[in-house]
């Protein structure tokens, strides 16, 4: 008899990849936010540090088919790891062979809806990465882009304006699920609700990236070395995830979820917040105006 559990933990890692690219496109790394809200409407936001693209992570080339024949480990009948006999060598190179046929269609389907993900960028083409920083650099407030490899990209971002319209970071050109690190929501009361839930992992109602991120790690580590339990992967699965996001407002500050509370600064008064895979993701309520 034989049996293996890499076509487990395969299935395993590609549902993982496929939570990753439905849910969080893209991760903070370490990094240092901020934002400056004025009363007339007028703002500034900043973000320097690391952004992960999960497409171009190992997290994709683990979730891949091989396209060449690995033999599955044989047990002995006290499920104790023995050498696999030629005929049982022959039985699963034939019966790869088959997947592999069958399986062209649905990979050239699955590699065409990844390139639709990914706003008609092949993650598999080696130029993929940088590619996706070209397209970067083309937008407004990008003011360096650079690829670190292995799904990283240290990035300098700037951009100021005026709040007459709700603010979203970051958005990519021709990139459906590029989702929300910060989200600035303009009411009609005069208030601005300010949501970072890309600086959290944490999970819970409100934070599809925190669920997802959780998910995924949970899911990794059951599926770690010998498909058992308790992968020594992090609570990110993606890398280092820290930071800081500091609100500095002349507005009065309604309500927010820090620790300490606003404290007063040179024009107006600050919030600060220490991000990481644990805290709850930076919100707060500021109304601007006379």
């Amino acid at each position: 008899m034989f049996r293996t559990h890499t076509p487990k933990a395969a299935a395993a890692l590609l549902t993982i990849l496929a939570m990753a690219l439905s849910a969080c496109l893209l991760t903070p790394g370490r990094f240092t936010s901020s934002l400056d809200l004025r009363r007339d409407g007028t703002f500034r936001f900043v973000y320097q540090g690391e952004i992960h693209m999960l497409a171009l992570t190992k997290l994709a080339q683990m979730g891949s088919k091989p396209k060449v024949f690995e033999p599955d480990t044989c047990y002995n009948d006290e499920a104790k790891e023995r050498p696999c006999t030629a005929e049982e060598l022959a039985d699963q190179k034939q019966a790869f062979e088959e997947r592999l046929k069958q399986s062209g269609p649905k990979d050239k389907a699955e590699a065409e809806q990844m390139k639709a993900l990914l706003g008609g960028i092949d993650p598999s083409n080696p130029q993929a990465a940088e590619e996706m920083a070209a397209r970067l650099r083309r937008q407004a407030g990008w003011k360096s882009v650079v690829y670190q490899g292995d799904g990283l990209f240290v990035v300098d971002y700037a951009i100021a304006g005026r709040l007459d319209h709700d603010f979203v970071f970051p958005t990519v050109e021709r990139l459906p699920l590029a989702n929300a690190f910060v989200q600035l929501s303009r009411r009609n009361d005069g208030t601005v609700r300010i949501d970072a839930p890309g600086y959290s992992g944490q999970s819970g109602a409100g934070n599809p990236m925190g669920m997802a991120l959780a998910g995924m790690a949970g899911g990794m580590a059951r599926v770690g070395k010998g498909g058992k339990d308790g992968g020594d992967l992090p609570g990110n699965p993606f890398g280092p995830f820290e930071g800081t996001f500091t609100l500095t407002t002349d507005g009065v500050i309604v309500a927010n979820n820090t620790d300490e509370g606003p404290k007063p600064v040179a024009g107006g008064q600050q919030l600060d917040w220490t991000v990481n895979i644990r805290n709850a993701a930076p919100t707060a309520l500021v109304r601007l105006g006379s």
